[in-house]
């Protein structure tokens, strides 16, 4: 009789049938009562997605500057292509942004709005450099440069493959 009152089966249930109809009013029963979370439960599932956004934010943070990063090198390659291409038919390089943008579609000054690309350096008929300047929030990762030879290299003077080129 105590095992039965424990599974909620009473002694006068004549059929199986019966007796699990009563098992499963039990715990329904017992449902019933227990709505909600507790403090604790509610205090756990914070816990756990605070965790989760201290990981996740940084990682997207860190994803979103690397593709900025590759909008300023794709820029500075269609730079460099665009004075290659200057270069073939004048047989010099250009010295002003506005023709190589006009005539070799080379991109716009802004690079989305984290990156603006100018020439730097010595800018003359033979050689070149072009420089992404980083602005706003993407300015902590610092600026790219591409020469006439092709040679590649960030702020801190990492060449291509290393440093910000190379990821």
């Amino acid at each position: 009789m105590g095992l039965g009152r424990q599974f909620g089966i009473f002694l006068y249930a004549k059929t199986i049938n019966q007796a699990v109809l009563h098992v499963r009013r039990k715990d329904k029963d017992w449902m019933e009562k227990e709505k909600g979370l507790t403090l604790i439960e509610l205090l756990i599932v914070i816990i756990i997605v605070g965790i989760l956004a201290a990981i996740a934010i940084p990682t997207y943070q860190g994803y979103m500057q690397r593709a900025r990063r590759a909008d300023a090198k794709t820029a500075l390659e269609q730079v460099r292509a665009a004075q290659e291409m200057w270069r073939a038919e004048k047989g010099s390089y250009s010295l002003v942004q506005a023709e190589l943008q006009t005539t070799m579609r080379a991109p716009a000054t802004a690079v989305g709005n984290y990156y603006t690309w100018q020439f730097s350096g010595t800018l003359n008929a033979n050689t070149f450099t072009a420089q992404a300047v980083a602005i706003g929030t993407q300015a902590a990762d610092g600026d790219l440069f591409i020469n006439n030879l092709g040679q590649k290299w960030d702020t801190d003077g990492n060449f291509y493959p290393q440093g910000k080129w190379g990821k």
